[in-house]
């Protein structure tokens, strides 16, 4: 595909930033409104008592405008990344919403000082309920909150708690002396992250073997400088979790958002009690590669011809929304909306933004970035990405703005509802082609793999760090690395060699440095699994559950807008029943595999 410069592409297949501002006036109009309003606010401080309401109520105006002049600029700065103009606007929005942040850091000390009665006379008015998810969750967080001089104290050290992880990413992307790697074409080439994930699918064993020897080898001769890093960072997280008077790290991470402790241990008692079908898949690959063996190297290898199922990006829209038909003609109403309307930008062009995103500001509908290449992984973007659209479009309709951003933890799950929903319409149509059925079949088995059971390894894993440094025992190379060997044999150990090499991986995954977080895409992906199972055998009592839970935003907390679904994620069962369709994935592959 030849890639066009901006003012050259299609307009048809543009996004339509003109809905946020019409024009550059328009957008200096509210630039120069949010800078008059920053000082404004601050100028609050040490007076809310005086009308709390008032001082809560310019906080949101604050952000809901800024947020506008962010959305607006970084879009247009991605359209085009080298254009100054794009860049300069980007700029003065980032500096504007410092100022903001800044601004605003008296508000909360400043309600907590208030008499605990006095803020639920707040909550329970009617005319504070668009703000009383916020009040309520500054009342919770109380105990945690420390005196005003303090929490700017913790806010300070915040740059020096954050320094392990910048280190990490320096070494990780800049110093680390990754060596060449020869190809299957006899090339050579230099290993970086994304060379290797190439690398590590290559159909050529010895090029995997050479790949993975080389990544493992390269941090495994600075263990200790990551280990001191990682122990670094853990030691950040005990001495927040300590100041804030939290139990464990892990309680303080999921109590932002309330997500109880439980629903960290259910996923993983479910996740290790689907191991046996885990096996079974690698047994599979092990088969159909023709390993006597299977070595840690040979788990991304490709054990299928690709299925041939290209299609242009019309051909790919109508696809998903044909998949998503389940969901309802509103749904797919959207679908078509989006597509006809400027919400979405479709094809590359000279120096746009890589990959794709759903982003978007209050009072505006959602945008999609995209950058189709015809092939079916764009058709899984298309739906992807448009689940993240139309949660935020439902939440924003039903919600008012200080209630319609959702929680992290259920952020990936209306994507990946779309994309299961898509993979099983897919299954469907081809279910008399045994090569399509057990090509897709096994692609959805490797994203379960990928998702679910490889990310709570992780989980285990940084769960087991942290309980070691918290109960005073020393983070080292060798009792990370016996973790995450132990962790690896029981994962992958009854079907593949877990060589000595192994120990080196946690090393090079950068997400330890954000803490328990990486249980979230597990979890989110055992949801969706569970809601599309549910839509699918449920029909419409199921869809209506389905979309009270996209209308929800932050009203509730998020295990209970999950509740809305049909899908309890503090029961252990929720995350078995997910795995059930994982199992029957393997069933199917087995069968069309012969």
């Amino acid at each position: 595909m030849d890639i066009r410069e901006r003012k050259d592409a299609d307009p048809r297949y543009m996004w339509h930033l003109t809905d946020i501002y019409p024009s550059p006036e328009a957008f200096e109009k509210d630039f120069e409104k949010a800078k008059r309003m920053v000082p404004e606010f601050a100028a609050l401080a040490g007076h809310v008592r005086e009308d709390p309401m008032a001082a809560v109520r310019a906080r949101f105006e604050i952000e809901k405008l800024i947020g506008r002049l962010y959305s607006y600029a970084f879009m247009k700065q991605d359209e085009d990344t080298a254009d100054t103009s794009a860049q300069t606007l980007s700029g003065r929005c980032m500096g504007l919403a410092v100022q903001a942040g800044s601004a605003a850091a008296f508000l909360e000390p400043e309600l907590l000082e208030m008499d605990d009665a006095d803020i639920r006379k707040l909550i329970e008015d009617p005319a504070n309920r668009d703000y009383d998810v916020f009040l309520s969750d500054i009342l919770r967080r109380k105990p945690h909150t420390l005196s005003g001089p303090e929490e700017k104290l913790l806010s300070a050290a915040g740059e020096v708690l954050a320094a392990p992880g910048e280190v990490f990413d320096m070494f990780d992307d800049v110093d680390a002396p990754f060596p060449e790697v020869t190809d299957a074409e006899g090339e050579t080439q230099a290993l970086t992250h994304a060379s290797y994930g190439v690398l590590i699918r290559s159909a050529d064993e010895r090029v995997r073997e050479e790949a993975y020897r080389a990544m493992m080898g390269t941090f495994g001769k600075f263990a200790s400088t990551v280990t001191a890093m990682y122990a670094g960072h853990v030691k950040g997280d005990i001495f927040t979790m300590r100041a804030r008077k939290y139990d464990t790290c892990r309680q303080m991470s999921l109590d932002y958002n309330q997500i109880p402790e439980n629903v960290y241990d259910s996923l993983i008692s479910a996740v290790s009690g689907a191991i046996p079908a885990l096996t079974r898949a690698l047994e599979i690959r092990k088969k159909q590669l023709g390993l006597k063996k299977l070595h840690m190297w040979d788990l991304y290898a490709p054990i299928l011809k690709d299925f041939d199922l290209n299609m242009d990006y019309p051909t790919a829209y109508d696809t998903v929304i044909s998949a998503l038909g389940v969901l309802g003609e509103d749904y797919t109403d959207l679908l078509k909306k989006a597509r006809d309307e400027g919400w979405i930008d479709v094809y590359p062009n000279k120096n746009k933004r890589s990959g794709a995103y759903s982003s978007g500001c209050w009072g505006v509908h959602p945008y999609v970035l995209l950058n189709q290449t015809d092939n079916l992984d764009s058709c899984f973007t298309i739906a992807h990405e448009m689940g993240h659209a139309l949660h935020t479009w439902h939440s924003e309709k039903n919600q008012p703005y200080p209630k319609a951003d959702y929680s992290l933890f259920v952020a990936e799950v209306a994507s990946t509802t779309n994309e299961v929903l898509l993979m099983r319409y897919l299954m469907d149509k081809y279910r008399d082609d045994r090569t399509a059925t057990a090509y897709l079949n096994n692609q959805f088995i490797e994203a379960f793999r990928t998702t679910v059971f490889r990310q709570t390894l992780f989980a285990e894993f940084e769960y087991r760090a942290h309980t070691l440094l918290e109960g005073g025992a020393p983070l080292t190379k060798e009792n990370l690395g016996d973790i995450h060997f132990e962790l690896n044999k029981k994962y992958y150990g009854a079907a593949a060699e877990v060589d000595d090499l192994i120990r080196s991986e946690w090393m090079r995954i950068p997400h330890f440095y954000r803490s328990y977080y990486v249980y979230v895409y597990a979890t989110g992906y055992c949801a969706a699994a569970a809601i599309a199972d549910k839509i699918l055998r449920e029909g419409e009592s199921a869809v209506k559950g389905y979309k009270r839970f996209l209308s929800a935003g932050c009203s509730v907390p998020p295990i209970e807008a999950l509740k809305y679904a049909g899908v309890d994620m503090n029961d252990e069962k929720t995350v078995a029943g997910s795995l059930k369709v994982f199992e029957a994935a393997v069933d199917a592959l087995e069968k069309a595999l012969g």
